[in-house]
């Protein structure tokens, strides 16, 4: 069975191969490293690219450890305790108006009263919805579940609908994904089982991003398109401030302020009432951001 030292190592080894594939798709961005120690207990690598594909695009790492504040205890109903929790975050933030955002996430949680579980997921935000992009994020996502269960992918697309949704906006964050939290030894699995499928998850993540980066980066964007995309990223920025759980962990624990708000974009615009004109391809994208579209 995994312990902490080995889940943490692993995510360790996943930042560093996920930064040599962005970095190989971006072509000439690298990234810049900070490490940083959390005066609670543990440390992390602080990963930022600012490329000529990828605008912004942040990759970290984090274990960090130490007694669990009140609030939190409260917030995800455990008993008081020390805590550890490891992983990989990443958001990436694209030049092009038709590249898509995208976001991952794979953690492990554990209490020092023996409590454990994994969490995370992967979801996409396109700035103009591509259906065949969709299908084909949604597919790849499918068959990882697929290979560890087949109530996966049905189970996590849904909960990635639910939790990436902005309430006050009526609207999803993009096309979804697939979000998963607590997996535990909860029916029956093992937690090789569980950290089996989070391996898969994240190994994912760099192949398909990329895929999808190299198709839309030397497109065409019209004046009218970047404007769209800014919009967008203001969307983007307020659900993450609003709603992100690992935001509000992050903060409330103490983490590293930096590498909480990396999520953020570098430009983002927010225009009153703003209607995009009907028909166009605006307003499209809008009608589509909606829960229980079926992309597969």
């Amino acid at each position: 069975m995994p312990d902490k030292a080995t889940i943490a190592n692993w995510f360790q080894q996943l930042q560093n191969d996920i930064c040599r594939q962005l970095e190989a798709a971006d072509g000439r961005g690298r990234f810049r490293e900070d490490y940083w120690e959390r005066p609670g207990g543990g440390y992390g690598y602080s990963r930022v690219i600012l490329g000529q594909h990828i605008e912004k695009g942040g990759v970290n790492f984090s274990a960090v450890h130490g007694s669990m504040p009140e609030k939190i205890s409260q917030a995800l109903q455990v008993p008081p305790g020390n805590f550890f929790a490891s992983g990989v975050s990443i958001v990436l933030h694209p030049v092009n108006a038709h590249a898509p955002i995208i976001h991952m996430n794979v953690r492990y949680f554990e209490m020092d009263h023996g409590i454990w579980w994994f969490g995370g997921g992967i979801d996409l935000t396109p700035h103009y919805v591509d259906r065949e992009d969709a299908a084909r994020f949604h597919g790849a996502l499918k068959a990882v579940c697929d290979r560890h269960h087949s109530d996966y992918y049905p189970a996590f697309k849904k909960w990635a609908d639910d939790y990436f949704f902005i309430r006050h906006r009526d609207e999803t964050r993009g096309i979804g994904g697939i979000f998963f939290d607590r997996l535990s030894s909860e029916g029956g699995f093992s937690k090789d089982q569980r950290f089996g499928f989070v391996r898969d998850v994240g190994e994912a993540f760099a192949p398909l991003y990329a895929s999808l980066l190299n198709k839309h980066k030397d497109k065409p964007v019209s004046d009218q398109e970047k404007n769209w995309q800014y919009l967008r990223r203001g969307r983007y920025a307020e659900f993450n401030l609003v709603y992100d759980r690992g935001t509000k962990f992050g903060l409330d624990t103490e983490g590293r302020t930096e590498s909480i708000l990396m999520s953020l974009p570098p430009m983002a615009a927010w225009e009153y009432d703003h209607q995009p004109a009907a028909g166009s391809r605006e307003a499209e994208t809008l009608g589509l951001l909606r829960k229980g579209v079926e992309w597969v």
